[in-house]
């Protein structure tokens, strides 16, 4: 690939993980969840959406640190990526983990952008896994979860407006 066609797919990757084009953006998913709704579930929902928010959280911070630590350790699946709490612990618990989210969702963007990261070149403490896999497997995972995510805002307000 040439120079331009790489940072072509920089731009693309930055794009999807942000939410532009056809993927859902972060603030747009989380934009007006009530207070009071954040850690419930609907009848035969698996999950709240305290427990949906810090998943996302989880993971991506999980795939960040992979993508950039050489000295990387796994966490356990799956409990080490769901809370146990449906409901957020205080009320700074969402407000902070939005942050966390976006704060790590940034550093992901700048990793990408970054042309000392070849985006292509497996990581030497992985399986053959590279910059690009995780950038494409992190948008996948954040578009799943916030679509959920806006789902379960429906319900419960349709739910609520009942």
């Amino acid at each position: 690939m040439s120079g331009k066609q790489i940072d072509n797919l920089r731009t693309q990757l930055r794009s999807a993980l942000k939410g532009d084009q056809s993927h859902l953006d972060f603030a747009s998913a989380l934009k007006d969840f009530p207070a009071g709704l954040r850690g419930s579930k609907p009848a035969g929902a698996p999950h709240s959406a305290w427990q949906l928010l810090e998943h996302l959280r989880i993971a991506q911070h999980d795939i960040l640190d992979f993508s950039r630590n050489p000295k990387y350790k796994s966490l356990k699946w799956p409990e080490d990526y769901w809370p146990n709490e449906e409901i957020p612990p205080n009320a700074h618990a969402w407000d902070a983990s939005v942050e966390a989210f976006t704060k790590d969702a940034r550093a992901f963007a700048r990793l990408i952008q970054d042309e000392d990261h070849d985006l292509f070149e497996p990581f030497a403490h992985g399986d053959g896994q590279n910059l690009l896999r995780e950038a494409l497997v992190l948008a996948a995972h954040n578009a799943y979860h916030l679509g959920q995510l806006v789902f379960l805002k429906k319900l419960l307000l349709d739910k609520r407006g009942k």
